[in-house]
């Protein structure tokens, strides 16, 4: 089953109805990911983790240290859409990623990027 996100003004296949949002925290420089899944024409987040902590980068309560990631399921309801901010004050973008591939977004400073399911998505997994 594949999956499908618009990005702005792009779309995005996926290879199925799940994939990862990576990025670098602009003030801490710490790597972040977030595992989300698209059910019923939303945006579902499974787990997130960060390899460290700072401002704006504390691990969730129930986190576990695993291969050096805090790693945890956050209590977030399904989301419509994703704000991404593209401060361009990082080391990169945004990165999407499928298990067959990574693409970037928001590398330069731009207006924030709205993330949500194609609409034909509405019952990608369930």
């Amino acid at each position: 089953m594949s999956g499908c996100l618009l990005a702005g003004f792009m779309t995005l296949a996926l290879s199925g109805p799940d994939f990862r949002l990576e990025w670098m925290h602009s003030v801490e420089h710490v790597a972040w990911r977030e595992e989300w899944l698209i059910k019923d024409g939303m945006l579902d987040l499974q787990r997130a983790a960060v390899q460290g902590s700072g401002a704006g980068m504390e691990p969730g309560q129930d986190a576990v240290l695993s291969d050096g990631w805090w790693v945890w399921t956050p209590d977030l309801p399904p989301q419509r859409e994703l704000l991404l901010g593209a401060s361009g004050a990082t080391e990169g973008g945004w990165r999407i990623c499928d298990v067959a591939t990574c693409r970037e977004i928001g590398r330069a400073a731009s207006r924030a990027i709205r993330l949500r399911p194609c609409p034909d998505q509405s019952n990608s997994a369930g």
